[in-house]
């Protein structure tokens, strides 16, 4: 009989997304263009097909089988990867018209959870919105984009890259708003998590409940047998037809449930030891007293085995024979202590397939003596024919109703005196074994069997109670606040992350710092977190800090590519030529296509001053991404050493193309203009890069020279005066403050900055060149002609200009301040 269609469909499903999980994409691939053949009219067969080719890297093709379903909408798992081919091609208009003809259909609740072993659930409102938001972004949508990403976060704020793109764009966010539960995720989790729970609960509680019958039916058949009314307990015949019609019985439900059984212990095998009677087998809590036995026993009881007394008579024939007085009242340690060693003996024999046998049968045995009242030694094993069996082997054979009929009478027979006298002691005694029950029965000092078959004192019996009581099911309640709890946990760490990646993002270095140091240790120690504590540092121009961070993360991650340029930028300005270019040729040889490897390859041609190689490193770089803007960057930077400003120009532009806030290619901009002395476009262009990297003193600088060029002193003066805030120990920044406050005849302000300037920098010359200007507008000569001499020895090349400034001391010249032109 031919299979039918669904089947195969269903079958190949399976077996395609069973090769994606494993990352078989070609044998993926293989069975999708199965499915395709088999079912051509389905929308899910191109979405398959479509799929592998996705994983592929085969997107030209993805595009193509998937465009004619997707383009019109109708699937949403189509539409959404026609639409993630489109982004990698480029084609932005055709996704986002893809995935707004969607927008309809789009699930509301997170798909966290929602597979099975034949099908994906589609994507959900999170997923599409933050693809929308990716091509609304690259098609310069930025408003569009912006609400998509927010969409996306609203609903499932661990879309991580949907936070990092508003991020990127510059767009004010408010992490703590984001980063908090909200009642879709919640509910969509803990349906999924809980409905989950739910099964599983049902699958044990089933399986528990099935033992639970069987255990109740053999209880009610032996009972029904055993305490017939006119069933008289002494008498031979009866009780042999009774155990017959309880073993019938036993094997019979046994045979209706077996299957039932065994479906659901395979199925709960970690969780039915904790629930039902299977937890007799091994307690959930220890107990070190020891007139508490360990109880093991299986769900159908075995037969005790016959055993001949040297002191007693034969009696009827189908019944065992029973133990002696004397031996029953053995002592209770060394009997105990004779159980627990027959225990092991009897599983080491059965390799431990085969139940312990009953306290009564194992002591049985054990309370042999003598004549002298010695134990009597076991008998040793024959290989003989015709010898007696082992003790294993007898118990295997034991199947049967006669060992039932055995055990009883052995019980049966016991005088009452007998149990009246014995030591209260707890002893193993099989659950439902018929002899058991009508000792019971008999002896009359003692209560009916308890539900859990075990024969204990009356003291220790609400212990014993409380150790067998079936667990109750965990409440859903619970679960449900665990789920919370975990969440709560998981979205304050990417609060903490979120906050720094936003303080950097907008160049709060200090603040990022701050908040990555407050994360654990383990996540600190990640290549991630590294990196963007290295990028703080260096985006403060902490360079020797930066360069730690990175050399550790090289370490942790000797494979990774990601903001290797950065490094490499770092070991660039800390002039270590020898480390950045054992790093560049480490990255080269590592991924050859890596544009970050030819950027670090270009830096090392740029410190060893071979423009024109690490020219050829950085447009190879820019070939291998177009949208790598901090190529054309360092492009520009390389064009501008070598005084080719067109091309430097065009270069910086590229990069602003790529990636509108990238800052540093603004200020390339400005630097340019600047040199070529219009400083109305170099102040526009460095004002730019200045709202994007508010922090950085560098630029703020550059816009107070260019201010002061223009001989706007007091403007000039209030940015040098804010980049000495932001970078307190720049000798740099400070120069150039000083220098404008003496130009305004601020000579106090002034001589305080220069001090501390001569402090920072020491050996350097123009420091006390201006400290001899200085001196020279207070009149006071000596310490003019001191600097001014200083100056001299640390610069000689500058001899003609200080000489000079030397023989104008007795001049009133104005402040002539050309050598720092």
């Amino acid at each position: 009989m031919a299979p039918t269609s669904s089947a195969t469909a269903g079958q190949l499903r399976q077996i395609i997304h069973y090769h994606l999980d494993n990352i078989s994409y070609d044998n993926a691939l293989f069975f999708a263009e199965r499915l395709a053949a088999h079912e051509p009219r389905s929308s899910e067969s191109p979405y398959l097909l479509a799929l592998c080719h996705f994983r592929l890297g085969d997107y030209q093709s993805a595009y193509e089988i998937s465009k004619a379903v997707g383009y019109r909408g109708t699937n949403i798992s189509c539409s959404y990867i026609f639409a993630q081919c489109c982004l990698a091609l480029e084609q932005y208009k055709d996704g986002i018209v893809a995935l707004e003809k969607t927008k309809a259909s789009w699930s509301r609740k997170s798909s966290i959870g929602k597979h099975s072993a034949t099908s994906r659930a589609q994507p959900d409102a999170a997923s599409i919105a933050c693809l929308l938001g990716k091509l609304y972004r690259a098609y310069d949508d930025k408003k569009k984009a912006i609400a998509n990403f927010e969409e996306a976060l609203k609903s499932n704020p661990f879309m991580w890259d949907a936070f990092t793109a508003l991020c990127d764009m510059g767009v004010t966010t408010r992490t703590a708003n984001i980063f908090k539960l909200n009642d879709t995720l919640v509910e969509s989790i803990s349906c999924d998590h809980l409905g989950a729970i739910s099964s599983e609960q049902k699958d044990s509680s089933t399986a528990a409940s099935i033992e639970h019958q069987l255990y109740q039916l053999k209880k009610s058949s032996a009972r029904s047998a055993i305490f017939d009314s006119n069933t008289d307990p002494f008498d031979s015949q009866k009780l042999n037809s009774g155990n017959d019609i309880l073993g019938t019985t036993l094997h019979g439900s046994q045979n209706d449930f077996m299957s039932k059984i065994n479906a659901a212990r395979s199925k709960t095998a970690s969780t039915i030891n904790e629930s039902g009677f299977e937890s007799m087998e091994t307690p959930i809590t220890n107990y070190n007293e020891s007139n508490i036995p360990r109880i093991n026993y299986p769900s159908e009881p075995p037969q005790a085995p016959t055993r001949k007394t040297r002191n007693t008579q034969p009696v009827e024939s189908g019944l065992g024979e029973m133990p002696s007085k004397m031996g029953y009242r053995a002592g209770t340690k060394r009997t105990q202590r004779l159980q627990d060693r027959s225990q092991d003996d009897t599983l080491a024999e059965s390799n431990s397939a085969l139940p312990r046998t009953s306290a009564s049968t194992v002591s049985g045995v054990e309370r042999k003596r003598t004549v002298s009242g010695h134990p009597v030694q076991p008998r040793q094993p024959s290989e003989e024919p015709g010898a007696p069996q082992r003790r294993s082997a007898r118990i295997n054979m034991f199947r049967g109703t006669n060992g039932k009929a055995n055990a009883a009478a052995s019980t049966v027979n016991a005088p009452r005196d007998v149990k009246k006298t014995r030591p209260a002691i707890s002893r193993i005694v099989r659950p439902n074994s018929s002899g058991s029950n009508v000792g019971r029965a008999v002896s009359g000092n003692r209560k009916p069997l308890e539900e859990n078959g075990m024969d204990v004192d009356q003291a220790e019996a609400p212990r014993i109670k409380e150790i067998l009581q079936q667990p109750t099911m965990k409440p859903v309640e619970s679960e449900s606040v665990k789920v919370e709890e975990t969440l709560k946990y998981l979205l304050e760490l990417l609060k903490k992350l979120g906050s720094g990646y936003f303080a950097l993002s907008q160049y709060r270095c200090a603040e990022a710092l701050a908040f990555y140091t407050s994360l654990p240790r383990a996540h600190q120690d990640t290549p991630w977190v590294l990196s963007q504590i290295g990028r703080a540092y260096y985006e403060q121009a902490a360079y020797a800090d930066a360069e730690k961070y990175y050399r550790r993360l090289r370490i942790l991650a000797r494979t990774r590519l990601e903001d290797m340029e950065v490094y490499s930028t770092i070991l660039w300005f800390l002039k270590r030529e020898t480390d950045l270019s054992f790093l560049a040729h480490e990255l080269v040889e590592l991924s050859w296509h890596s544009p970050q490897a030819w950027c670090a390859f270009g830096n090392a041609w740029s410190l060893a001053r071979d423009h024109e190689q690490a020219l050829r490193c950085f447009k190879r770089a820019t070939q291998l991404d177009p949208k790598f803007a901090y190529a054309f960057t360092l492009q520009g930077h390389e064009h501008v050493a070598n005084e080719e400003y067109e091309k430097a120009l065009t270069a910086y532009r590229q990069a602003v193309s790529a990636d509108r806030r990238h800052y540093n290619a603004y200020y390339g901009i400005g630097r340019v203009y600047e040199r070529l002395g219009n400083y109305d476009k170099a102040f526009i262009h460095f004002q730019s890069a200045s709202v994007i990297n508010p922090t950085n003193a560098v630029l703020i600088c550059c816009i107070g020279n260019v201010l002061e060029k223009q001989r706007q002193i007091v403007q000039a003066l209030q940015f040098f005066t804010k980049a000495t805030e932001l970078a307190p120990h720049a000798a740099q920044t400070r120069y150039k403050k000083a220098r404008a406050l003496l130009a305004l005849n601020q000579l106090d302000d002034a001589q305080k900055e220069l001090e501390i300037l001569k402090t920072l920098a020491p050996d350097e010359a123009t420091v006390h060149f201006l400290l001899g200007k200085l001196y020279k507008m207070l009149n006071d000569k000596g310490q003019a002609v001191r600097h001014f001499t200083i100056a001299l020895n640390l610069d000689p090349k500058a001899s003609q200009q200080i000489k000079e400034a030397i023989e104008s001391l007795e001049d009133d010249d104005s402040f002539d301040d050309s050598m720092m032109a």
